[in-house]
């Protein structure tokens, strides 16, 4: 039998839990400095010997307080330290809550990421709030999102639906990167103009870019769901937008922006394709994670090299 004093127990022991997780979910996980998620991969397709270190940021939702110059900045330092021969940035570098003390203009943002370095370079694709929050897509329906112009300013290379061949000095010769535009970019502007497709992508078109000489293809992509239709030639998908739910308990999340839920909400998935789903750095909808801390992304491909 329960008696009053320890019924009253309860009530107080509940009632600072209740307060202490929003309090963390708000104030705590979405400020921590990122973890670093490693994986080793070798997936279907990619040869034994091409060895290659590549760091991912995805979801990165600029502004203040929350993800500020400052902290890009101490993002940007923290991934130069890994030693990645590639970094590929996987959209949504723009802020859609309203939670926040400031927007930054793209430069603000972009001006740290052009500090990025690696010696296969750095290379991104937009998410689809960079084509939401942009006013001038908002307005007209179409054009060059002002992230892609800040992007390509600093000296990052934007892919849509582009496919680069990349040679390595390893003995395993070179590999395809390819850049899918945005599922999602009109989707938020088609109530103003109804003819308007929902997404700016074009899988085929970018595949046909890839010549077929054998070389491994790894995909960006902002939202995973494309990984349904990518074909057999694609070793790896990587992709963003899901945040990993933001909210992450027990491997179960109770909101995922994909039609296939927790399917595709985090991790190394291995059917239909391997894909790599980051969690991010910043936050959509409310700046809020519980479970689902800020990552970057470190993925080694290939085998291990002889003796390690």
């Amino acid at each position: 039998m329960i008696t009053r004093r320890r019924f009253l127990q309860l009530l107080v022991t509940l009632g600072v839990a209740g307060s202490t997780v929003p309090a963390y979910g708000f104030g705590i996980e979405p400020l921590r400095d990122p973890a670093i998620t490693p994986y080793r991969l070798r997936p279907p397709g990619w040869p034994g010997d091409l060895r290659l270190k590549i760091a991912v940021l995805a979801d990165l939702h600029a502004c203040r307080p929350w993800m500020d110059p400052d902290r890009i900045a101490g993002l940007v330092a923290r991934t130069n330290s890994l030693g990645a021969d590639l970094v590929l940035l996987l959209g949504d570098y723009e802020t859609g809550h309203r939670f926040v003390t400031a927007y930054l203009r793209p430069e603000e943002w972009a001006g740290p990421l052009g500090k990025l370095r690696a010696p296969l370079g750095v290379h991104a694709v937009l998410g689809n709030h960079d084509w939401w929050q942009d006013p001038d897509i908002r307005c007209t329906g179409h054009g060059v999102p002002r992230a892609q112009r800040a992007l390509e300013a600093a000296g990052i290379a934007v892919h849509h639906n582009t496919a680069v061949r990349i040679e390595t000095d390893g003995p395993g010769g070179g590999f395809w990167l390819a850049g899918l535009g945005d599922q999602l970019a009109y989707a938020g502007v088609r109530h103003l103009r109804r003819n308007l497709r929902t997404g700016a992508d074009d899988l085929p078109g970018t595949m046909a870019q890839i010549a077929d000489d054998g070389a491994p293809v790894i995909l960006m992509a902002h939202e995973p769901d494309i990984v349904m239709k990518v074909p057999e030639r694609v070793s790896l998908v990587l992709c963003g937008h899901t945040h990993g739910g933001q909210v992450r308990l027990f491997g179960w999340s109770p909101v995922v922006p994909s039609r296939y839920g927790n399917r595709f909400a985090y991790g190394h998935v291995t059917a239909p394709r391997d894909m790599v789903v980051s969690g991010g750095l910043g936050c959509s909808t409310v700046p809020f994670r519980l479970g689902m801390p800020p990552e970057i992304v470190l993925i080694e491909l290939g085998d291990d090299p002889p003796g390690a």
